[in-house]
């Protein structure tokens, strides 16, 4: 949709640019201008609050392909035609600065006019308006929770999430999985080996593109992982409870514990070993470009559920011989501690 005072205006000089300046270098000058005429930069200065608006404008023009075009075909009339931005009634005034940018908020040719205030003002303002346009939200155009943030720019496409489910195995080793994108084109993505279960990753330009051709947004992929029978990830380790017999622990022996996706390993239990000590097998963890994680044995006591006459005697039998000594009493005096 031409704008009528578009015969009257040159936006290649106002950005001081050539007619076949490329959308890269028109994106570029455009920054530095709004960079040096936005009246946060300029506070109380009306004339360049006037040279921004005039900088917006020319960009918005000639930033978007499909007006460009028309821009330079109204030119090259040379006043031999006029257009409107309405539907041409009786009253219905020119394009201009309100028109460019009415389309952009809702507003139609000839519509109400846009206020522009400092910073500081109130709802509405300035500020507002264009905040949206260059990634702003709620505080103020060029500002984020943290403060200054810069000017202009294309808005980023939106952020989108997805949710996917791993085996264990899968989890560990790391692997190139198939989605499938928002738009229904199938997407690879490569997970890292060692993801947790709840592990959200972020995937750079993925998400949804730019409405005026800025950079895509991100997509953020949650992460679960099915639990293993056996295994438990503890950050690079793998972690195993291993049952041993209370001969075993007692006396002492060599066992069997499993790894994850390779042969059992043997390990030496040290005569006297209680419940819940940890054994560790170093290498047979995760591998990950930070190292490989350790496999963890934790010694479980397996007390036996039933016991027959022959061995309940020789149980007693080992409890009369033992020390007449409570274990807990250390437990207990640390507990009145």
């Amino acid at each position: 949709m031409a704008s009528q005072d578009w015969f009257d205006k040159d936006f290649y000089a106002v950005l001081g640019v050539s007619k076949d300046v490329t959308p890269a270098e028109l994106k570029k000058v455009y920054r530095k201008l709004a960079r040096k005429y936005h009246p946060d930069s300029n506070p109380g200065d009306a004339a360049s609050e006037a040279k921004f608006k005039e900088v917006s404008e020319a960009h918005s023009v000639l930033a978007d392909p499909e007006q460009r075009k028309e821009y330079d075909q109204v030119r090259a009339m040379g006043g031999g035609a006029r257009f409107s931005a309405g539907s041409g009634g009786p009253g219905a005034r020119g394009g201009g600065f309100e028109d460019v940018f009415g389309g952009m908020f809702g507003q139609g040719g000839g519509g109400q006019r846009t206020q522009y205030r400092q910073p500081g003002g109130g709802g509405g303002g300035f500020d507002d308006i264009f905040s949206g346009m260059f990634g702003g939200g709620g505080g103020g155009f060029g500002q984020t929770s943290g403060g200054y943030r810069g000017f202009g720019g294309p808005q980023k496409g939106r952020d989108m999430t997805a949710t996917t489910t791993l085996d264990f195995q899968t989890a560990i080793v790391g692997e190139t999985i198939s989605l499938q994108a928002s738009n229904g084109k199938p997407m690879k993505v490569k997970i890292p080996a060692g993801v947790h279960d709840g592990q959200k990753i972020r995937l750079r330009g993925r998400g949804e593109p730019s409405p005026d051709g800025g950079e895509a947004g991100d997509l953020v992929l949650t992460i679960a992982v099915r639990k293993h029978p056996v295994f438990e990830l503890d950050g690079q380790n793998l972690r195993v409870d291993v049952p041993v017999t209370f001969a075993e622990a007692a006396l002492g022996a060599t066992i069997e514990v499993p790894t994850l996706g390779g042969d059992p390993v043997r390990l030496r239990v040290a005569a006297g070993t209680p419940s819940g000590r940890v054994l560790r097998v170093k290498g047979r963890g995760v591998a990950t470009k930070n190292g490989t994680g350790d496999l963890l044995a934790t010694v479980q006591v397996a007390v036996p559920a039933h016991l027959n006459d022959k061995a309940r005697e020789a149980v007693e039998a080992l409890a009369a011989a033992l020390p007449a000594e409570n274990p807990r009493d250390d437990l207990i005096a640390r507990a009145r501690a």
